[in-house]
């Protein structure tokens, strides 16, 4: 064993002794136990944060916008279906664009009872739409096939299902904005719809206004036979709008006007992200402020020792041995530190939906609501990236807090020390 390894040695044993409570000092014992709590909560309350905005961001992502089309095509002018199709087939061509479904979009308004609400009808192919929506997976009952078992089906989300007090099988009336001419005056269109199916996405957008009909029995109420006024489009990425929307764009005649999910949801994806990024910056402080506390302690606890530095000194340690103890008890608090703060920040990630869904039911009120939030209820979703990045950074960020410290014990001179101890 050459004598760098043991000095390295008797520096990890010495510093593994002076992390718990000295008999000389208790309380700097009592600072080490404090501050080692401290960088815990900070890496726990880092992890839950982060884990809950992965679960907005994720929640927006695959949920939300994966009930939409990642773009539209519309024109506000009358057009064929055999144009339609041409401008189908061109964009079908394009390597980005993976399927495309035809839709008939227009306001109406669903009353039943005395009850009435303004909508949003998309009548639409039920099997091109499997390929373009998940909104399959969202369904609390009933199913998307019953738009093509039978005529004049429909499905509409819990919440305007709640409001119109309506359940599986019964009736909702649609009405069209257009109205039809008779000899005592103009009536609206309108048509009975059997509820098929009921979806909840958890926004309220979608599931207070979105209704879904076959585009057979939308081109009956609106009476645009064989015609549609749009195509959705479901591309090979989500995130690459700058990518493929000049691609998408160069393929539209004139005429036609080209939506992407940015424009419909941008900016709420784009807040959460930017949260994301500042949430987890002033939490970085937090474990900062935990790191400064650390020097503090650590150097409480080299005044306290100066009396052992002293006698290490006479016995020929060097200020390079004196330095690693400090620098390694420095690292092993962190390190103690960020395994337990990760162990609670694992337990709260992964407990904190179930956590807040409890708080909401004993003060009987929603903290989330879906009139400001895209969503009401709370998600989370642990990242090991995340884990790695914190973990990695309160040691970084423990090793630096505790250079200051150890070369304030490096300098310690013998004598003096004894004299004054």
């Amino acid at each position: 064993m050459t004598q760098s390894t043991a000095t390295r040695g008797l520096s990890w044993r010495i510093a593994r002794r002076y992390v718990s409570v000295g008999r000389r000092s208790q309380l700097v014992g009592f600072m080490s136990m404090l501050t080692m709590i401290g960088l815990s909560l900070s890496v726990a309350i880092l992890i839950t944060v982060l884990s809950v905005m992965n679960g907005f961001d994720k929640e927006v992502r695959e949920n939300v916008l994966g009930v939409l089309p990642h773009a539209a095509v519309s024109t506000p002018e009358a057009t064929s279906a055999e144009q339609w199709q041409a401008v189908d087939q061109a964009l079908l061509a394009l390597p980005s664009v993976i399927a495309t479904s035809p839709v008939l979009q227009t306001n109406g308004v669903a009353a039943a009872g005395e009850v009435s609400r303004g909508i949003q009808v998309n009548g639409i192919d039920p099997e091109r739409e499997q390929q373009m929506s998940r909104l399959a997976d969202f369904m609390v009952t009933g199913s998307m096939s019953a738009l093509s078992d039978s005529r004049f089906n429909i499905v509409l989300g819990q919440s305007l299902a709640n409001q119109l007090n309506v359940g599986m099988g019964d009736l909702v009336t649609l009405y069209s904005l257009d109205v039809s001419i008779n000899p005592v005056a103009p009536l609206p269109v309108q048509r009975r719809f059997k509820v098929g199916g009921i979806y909840r996405v958890g926004t309220q957008e979608l599931d207070e206004r979105m209704v879904l009909i076959a585009l057979p029995d939308a081109q009956a109420l609106y009476r645009e036979p064989g015609r549609y006024n749009g195509l959705r489009l479901r591309t090979d990425d989500l995130l690459a709008v700058s990518r493929w929307r000049p691609q998408v764009a160069e393929q539209l005649p004139g005429g036609y006007f080209l939506d992407t999910w940015t424009q419909w949801f941008g900016a709420i994806y784009d807040n959460i992200r930017l949260s994301r990024s500042v949430v987890g910056f002033l939490l970085w402080l937090l474990v900062a402020v935990a790191a400064f506390n650390l020097v503090v302690s650590l150097v409480m606890i080299v005044r306290d020792k100066h009396a052992d530095i002293a006698i290490l000194r006479t016995m020929g340690a060097g200020p390079g041995l004196i330095a690693r103890i400090f620098v390694w008890q420095g690292c092993l608090i962190g390190l103690f530190g960020t395994l337990l703060g990760m162990l609670a920040g694992v337990l709260l990630s992964l407990t904190v939906s179930d956590l807040f869904q409890w708080i909401e039911g004993l003060t009987g009120s929603q903290l989330l609501s879906a009139d400001v939030y895209p969503i009401d209820f709370l998600p989370s979703e642990l990242r090991w990236q995340d884990m790695l990045m914190v973990s990695g950074g309160v040691i970084v960020l423990c090793l630096l807090a505790s250079l200051y410290p150890a070369r304030r014990a490096a300098g310690v001179h013998a004598a003096e020390a004894l004299r004054h101890d």
